[in-house]
């Protein structure tokens, strides 16, 4: 276990950190490009600059992390827990978060365009100003989330969740939804349904 350890300008492309526990660590311009882990554990840890590169993580938690100008491209989260996580000035490409739980995790402001989202738990997510055109945001649970300002063109919003989305605070034209959160939201502008 490394507690309060400070990492500068690492290199620790293609490691397997499957087991490991990190907690209240800073990682400073480390490159975790195609990094995999099964069960590694970040508790409280800051990453400035980092590199998430293809890199794959399953079954893992990111608990109350802090991600300031971090890159994910090709980066695929499965079952991993990011809960209280904040991610600020981030870029995410080829972004896939399938299952989980993501919930009071702070990605406002963040392009999540073409972004996957699939089964995870958002709730009370901060999600204000995102911008999500073209994603898929699947049978994901988004009660209580924050969404003013949001951009949802054009996404793929099928099953999930929409029950906190004032409709009049996003943009989203050509969205898809269901038949089920249709009458949530004709319900949300005032309309009896049925």
């Amino acid at each position: 276990m490394a507690s309060a350890e400070v990492f500068r300008g690492e290199d620790w492309y293609g490691r397997d950190l499957s087991g490991q526990v990190f907690e209240d660590c800073t990682f400073f311009d480390t490159d975790l490009t195609e990094a995999e882990a099964e069960g590694v554990e970040f508790a409280g840890c800051t990453f400035a600059g980092a590199r998430f590169n293809a890199a794959r993580f399953a079954s893992s938690a990111f608990t109350n992390c802090t991600f300031r100008r971090c890159t994910f491209f090709d980066t695929r989260f499965e079952q991993c827990k990011a809960v209280g996580s904040l991610f600020q000035g981030c870029t995410f490409t080829a972004f896939e978060v399938r299952g989980g739980d993501w919930s009071f995790t702070a990605l406002s402001g963040a392009d999540l365009r073409k972004a996957v989202f699939d089964g995870v738990r958002l709730r009370e997510a901060d999600l204000a100003g995102v911008r999500l055109g073209e994603a898929e945001v699947t049978l994901c649970d988004l009660s209580g989330a924050r969404w003013r300002g949001a951009d949802l063109a054009g996404a793929d919003l099928r099953g999930s969740d929409l029950s906190g989305l004032d409709p009049l605070a996003v943009r989203a034209a050509g969205a898809r939804i269901d038949s089920v959160q249709a009458e949530v939201i004709a319900a949300a502008l005032g309309y009896e349904v049925g």
